[in-house]
């Protein structure tokens, strides 16, 4: 009986456990766009995602929620000191909805979400639900403002698909000023 239940307990710990995510190092160059090809598909789904309106990271409202249901790919890298960085994300499909954000945290810190219980700076952009005055969209989605000034940060960026999108390529375009 006693194996039974531990049995249970197991299999039931197995089945709501979240999949630990590969995280992909990246390393921006001063100057230069750096550039990074992956896949959704290699990506996980994250199943908690209230950490993005949490006051203490503020990404994204929770009404925006569905934007970001797809898998998620992860990139992490160092901000060099005196440094301002903005990351695009180009799906190879232009017909595909992706959704970008990024985070800072101290250089020694590497929380992935929904594990994130505070951090320096969270910007995201996802496909406007209206247009707005003087301004477009395209396919594309671009998070910036990722800075450094007196010291580095590290920085995570994820790149999600909408409405549960599990598969697609794309291309990440890291610039450092």
């Amino acid at each position: 009986m006693k194996k039974l239940i531990l049995l249970l307990v197991l299999i039931t710990f197995s089945m709501t456990a979240q999949e630990k995510p590969n995280v992909i190092e990246v390393e921006p160059v001063k100057g230069e766009d750096v550039t990074y090809t992956a896949n959704l598909k290699d990506g996980v789904f994250i199943d908690d995602l209230s950490w993005a309106w949490n006051s203490q990271n503020a990404c994204f409202v929770g009404f925006q929620s569905h934007k970001f249901t797809g898998k998620h790919v992860f990139f992490t890298g160092i901000i060099p000191t005196r440094s301002e960085i903005s990351v695009t994300v180009i799906p190879k499909d232009p017909n595909a909805n992706f959704s970008i954000y990024a985070y800072e945290v101290g250089v020694d810190k590497m929380p992935i979400v929904p594990d994130l219980p505070s951090c320096i700076r969270c910007e995201a952009d996802y496909k406007w639900d209206r247009k707005y005055k003087g301004a477009t969209q395209d396919h594309t989605r671009k998070v910036k403002n990722l800075v450094a000034i007196t010291r580095p940060y590290r920085m995570i960026i994820g790149v999600t698909g909408a409405d549960g999108l599990d598969e697609g390529e794309f291309t990440l375009v890291i610039s450092t000023k």
